[in-house]
């Protein structure tokens, strides 16, 4: 299933409150942090879309490939973790 996934207020919202730290402290380096950013972001999107979306953390997780969460960082994502491009949409098993 393809889900939205898009950078919004609510996505670095529901990422400050599953970490405690600001979306702009992500390290790029860390992919715990990178796949609690797409799933803050994909959850967000999701809702204001009214797709439902369900998934804890640890299934979304379960449900991304490597070449997914690489994919989503270098487009969607900047070093300084400002959005560069338009939506688009996750792919999920």
């Amino acid at each position: 299933m393809l889900y939205p996934c898009r950078i919004t207020m609510g996505a670095m919202l529901r990422f400050k409150r599953e970490t405690g730290r600001d979306v702009s402290l992500m390290s790029s380096d860390d992919i715990s942090d990178i796949i609690v950013f797409m799933w803050a972001c994909t959850a967000s999107a999701s809702a204001h879309d009214g797709v439902e979306f369900g998934m804890t953390i640890e299934q979304f997780a379960d449900s991304l490939e490597p070449d997914s969460v690489q994919a989503f960082y270098a487009d969607e994502v900047s070093s300084d973790g400002s959005k560069k491009k338009d939506p688009e949409k996750v792919p999920t098993a």
